[in-house]
């Protein structure tokens, strides 16, 4: 039996006491608690947080109680993204039609007055006070100031709403047609103002936008020109311009020079229409580069290489083989030219036209003659407005026509002599480069006073291969040692010492016309993929024919006086922008 005395008697633990209830325990040993000071700043900080709520929501109490008090509260606001339709009684008119109806209407001091309703731009608003605000609203080229001022029926909460709208939003204005006591000179429709009943924004734009359409309105510099400020303001350049195209396009006079570009194509077609041509369509997708050269996009065609038509040439005569007589096309022509210049685009307009003619290819050259000055003078009577605009804001001198029956034709050589005479040195069938044709623009500007004019007997050498040599070139020789000296029957059309057409006399015989395929400066294989076809066309029996190829966008450039031919193009291709 163990003996007691050996076990090892333990101390007892002491349990602690657990505090009282409402007690706090004491704070780990190493840990002090919040300070007074932090306590302090934590009360304010809530009493703070205190008031912003009950201010804020007293605020809100405002606004409640004045909306529900706002006797405007169903005359303006934002309308949601497709409103229900409830066809007004009051029809909508056009600024335009404001403009020429109410020469004389209702004195602004006098109540009533034509009760109005238009869709509009805002181009800007501002808060005069909170009793006032004015609005700038445009449509298409015209403008007009409207005006909201609080009364008994309309409320100061709809002032402060319609003097906030962004700038560029659409917007419908229900308004009363009102005299000014003086004209608005900041508006195109100056007789008048809008004194505004209701208006609700149909489509806001953001607050921040990446071009200013006034920045838009006024001119770019020309080619080789520095960038200039104005009003403290530098110009923005085209590049930004082009980049942010939607805002850039509704600058006032790029309308105007869009419905100058849609004049010529109707005039174009309005002529020809009446001397018996048919409009065509030709394939703008080639299955080999059928005129040669270099300057030709390719494109995949499911599982083979096509390429863009550089123009419809080909096609115009096979027509006129096939006894269209007459044809012309309004269509697209892409060029792969890596021409980084003012005038150049690789994707452009083109107005061309092929005919039959009776004895000689003068006959095609007069009746182009007769087109251009149709469509000049068709300019001048009918976007008389649109020209003027846009010639103020470059300072353009008017396009100079020449009188009736006498536009300047000189042959080619008598256009390289007026140049020698001036010092250039150039030699008898060295093509023209740009800087020599501007110059003998001038020239004949001042000899003849004219701003168009036409080159005729172009050297055989630099025209394309279907081109008909002159009668007396060596091409009709046989055996001859160089076919392609001489001159040709060809011709070019100058704006403003720019060409914007060229045209000639084609070869409608098979035999000719693949022996100068082979010979040509640029051969190309009369038996070739693209080109047979176009060769057999002729063997059938083809009468004599000639055309020319105009650019629309060269021509809308020229006539106005414009910088930079993508101006005249809505969306501009060139060998570095293929977006927008």
């Amino acid at each position: 039996m163990a003996d007691e005395n050996a076990l090892e008697t333990k101390p007892a633990q002491s349990i602690p006491e657990r505090p009282k209830d409402g007690a706090s325990e004491a704070a780990p040993e190493g840990e002090k608690g919040p300070s007074k000071s932090a306590l302090k700043k934590a009360a304010k900080e809530k009493e703070k947080a205190e008031k912003a709520a009950k201010r804020k929501a007293e605020e809100e109490a405002q606004k409640k109680a004045a909306a529900a008090n706002d006797v405007s509260k169903n005359d303006y606001g934002e309308l949601p993204i497709l409103p229900e339709v409830k066809p007004s009684s009051t029809p909508r008119v056009t600024l335009a039609e404001l403009a020429s109806k109410y020469n004389e209407t209702t004195p602004m001091d006098e109540s009533g007055g034509p009760e109005v309703v238009f869709r509009a731009i805002v181009e800007n608003a501002r808060n005069q006070s909170a009793k006032l605000s004015f609005l700038l609203l445009g449509q298409g080229v015209n403008n007009i100031q409207a005006v909201v001022a609080e009364s008994p029926e309309l409320s100061r909460q709809m002032v402060k709403f319609c003097g906030a709208v962004p700038a560029e939003s659409v917007v419908i204005v229900h308004g009363l047609v009102k005299k000014p006591k003086e004209p608005v000179k900041s508006a195109t429709v100056s007789h008048l103002e809008i004194h505004i009943r209701k208006l609700f924004i149909e489509c806001k734009a953001d607050n921040q936008l990446p071009l200013q359409v006034a920045d838009a309105e006024r001119p770019i510099p020309a080619e080789g020109e520095e960038v200039q400020e104005e009003d403290g303001r530098p110009t923005v350049n085209l590049a930004t311009r082009l980049n942010n195209r939607v805002i850039d396009l509704r600058a006032k006079h790029n309308l105007a020079i869009f419905k100058i570009k849609h004049g010529v194509t109707a005039l174009f077609r309005e002529y020809l229409d009446s001397k018996g041509f048919i409009g065509v369509q030709t394939p703008k997708l080639l299955g080999s580069p059928s005129e040669g050269g270099a300057s030709i996009f390719e494109v995949k065609y499911f599982d083979r290489q096509a390429f863009l038509a550089q123009s419809p040439q080909l096609y115009k005569q096979m027509l006129i083989a096939a006894r269209f007589e007459r044809v012309y096309e309004v269509g697209p022509v892409f060029r792969a030219e890596n021409s980084n210049t003012a005038r150049h685009l690789t994707e452009f307009t083109g107005l061309d036209l092929e005919m039959e003619f009776a004895e000689d290819y003068h006959e095609v050259m007069d009746f182009l003659e007769g087109l251009m000055l149709f469509i000049f003078n068709g300019l001048r009577e009918r976007y008389q407005k649109e020209s003027e605009l846009i010639r103020g804001i470059y300072h353009v001198d008017d396009f100079k026509l020449p009188e009736v029956g006498k536009t300047i034709k000189i042959p080619f050589s008598e256009g390289v002599k007026m140049l020698r005479d001036d010092g250039v040195e150039i030699g008898d069938f060295d093509d023209l480069s740009t800087p020599d044709e501007k110059r003998l623009g001038r020239l004949i500007l001042e000899k003849y006073g004219t701003d168009f004019y036409i080159l005729d007997k172009y050297p055989l050498a630099i025209r394309p291969f279907y081109t008909m040599p002159a009668h007396d070139s060596p091409a009709h020789q046989p055996g001859a040692k160089d076919p392609n000296t001489g001159y040709s029957n060809s011709y070019d059309f100058f704006m403003r010492g720019q060409e914007i057409m060229s045209g000639a006399q084609r070869i409608h015989n098979a035999d000719f016309l693949a022996k100068r395929m082979r010979e040509h400066v640029t051969p190309v294989d009369p038996e070739g993929p693209g080109l047979k076809d176009y060769v057999d066309g002729f063997r059938y029996g083809c009468p004599p024919h000639a055309g020319g190829g105009i650019g629309l966008e060269r021509i809308v450039m020229l006539w106005l006086g414009l910088p930079n031919v993508r101006l005249a193009s809505a969306f501009p291709r060139d060998p570095s922008r293929l977006a927008p």
